[in-house]
């Protein structure tokens, strides 16, 4: 069995927001981390670190997942896609992003990269959700500032309704 020492870096690569990247971690550097302190996409915010809060989440492989519960080389030739990789390729914020604005759904801002990523992906599966679906969506996320209301209507102008 090939063993790895805990300080011992792996050299890996991914794919984020559609660029390829390749760097180091050691086995047990959080995905987090790597891209804030690695890649330098600030985004992605560090919470609670046990994958309750949400802040963290991302894309990887199309699923939303809480970033802050995987190590950088457990997504060795993944693809991820982070906020940063939400708005248009002139920069402008995409319809999620300008229906937050619109609707005041961020106020500190922390938790809202996280939400943005799940909401992406739920708009995806579910273009017309009622708001009962965005509501239960929205319960694996901790905002302290909104109350929810405008997140939940900015989500609901986004998908058209």
């Amino acid at each position: 069995m090939l063993r790895v020492k805990p300080d011992q870096k792996q050299r890996i690569e991914l794919t984020v927001n559609g660029r390829k990247y390749s760097g180091y971690a050691t086995p047990r550097l959080l995905l987090t981390d790597f891209l804030r302190h690695e890649l330098g996409l600030y985004g992605t915010h560090v919470g609670c670190e046990h994958g309750v809060c949400g802040a963290c989440t991302i894309v990887i492989d199309g699923a939303a997942t809480r970033s802050c519960l995987r190590y950088a080389v457990q997504c060795d030739g993944l693809e991820l896609r982070t906020v940063e990789g939400l708005a248009v390729e002139d920069g402008a914020l995409n319809d999620l992003q300008k229906a937050f604005n619109e609707n005041g759904a961020l106020q500190c801002g922390f938790c809202t990269a996280g939400i943005l990523m799940s909401v992406t992906r739920f708009l995806e599966e579910n273009p017309k959700p009622t708001r009962k679906e965005v509501t239960e969506m929205l319960s694996g996320h901790i905002c302290r500032c909104t109350g929810y209301e405008q997140i939940i209507r900015a989500i609901l102008q986004a998908s058209g309704q």
